[in-house]
C-alpha cells in the first residue's frame, strides 16, 4: 500500500505550490479522499476533502479560498493546489482516505515550507 505525496518545497509567502498524491493499492477507487497536514509540535489536521466523484469538496477555514482539492479517477490521483501561501501553512502534507475505516498507513508526506 502506497500513498505517494509529492510537490512540496520552499516558497515565499504569497507563493503557490501544487501537491499531488498517487493512490495505489489499499484504497478502493472512488473513495472520498483528503489532504492532511502536520506542523511542528501540532496535531495532524485535515485541510481539504473531496468526494469519490470530485464534488463536493470541503476545506478547513484556515485554507478556504486559497487551496483547491481535485482528483483524477482515471489516473488515481488527488491534487492540492495551494495559493497565497502563508508561513503558518508550513507543515508536512499527507494524503489519505477521508473516512477512518478506509485509511491506510500514512506515507512520508511532502514538506511545505513557507517563509515570510
Amino acid at each position: 500500500v502506497q500513498l505517494q505525496a509529492s510537490g512540496g518545497g520552499s516558497v515565499q509567502a504569497g507563493g503557490s505550490l501544487r501537491l499531488s498524491c498517487v493512490i495505489s493499492g489499499g484504497i478502493t477507487r472512488f473513495r472520498p479522499m483528503a489532504w492532511y497536514r502536520q506542523a511542528p509540535g501540532k496535531e495532524r489536521e485535515m485541510v481539504a476533502s473531496i468526494s469519490g466523484i470530485g464534488n463536493p469538496t470541503n476545506y478547513a477555514d484556515s485554507v478556504k479560498g486559497r487551496f483547491t482539492i481535485s482528483r483524477d479517477n482515471a489516473k488515481n490521483t488527488v491534487d492540492l493546489q495551494m495559493s497565497s501561501l502563508k508561513p503558518e501553512d508550513t507543515a508536512i502534507y499527507y494524503c489519505n482516505a477521508l473516512i477512518a475505516t478506509h485509511k491506510v498507513p500514512w506515507g512520508q508526506g511532502t514538506l511545505v515550507t513557507v517563509s515570510s
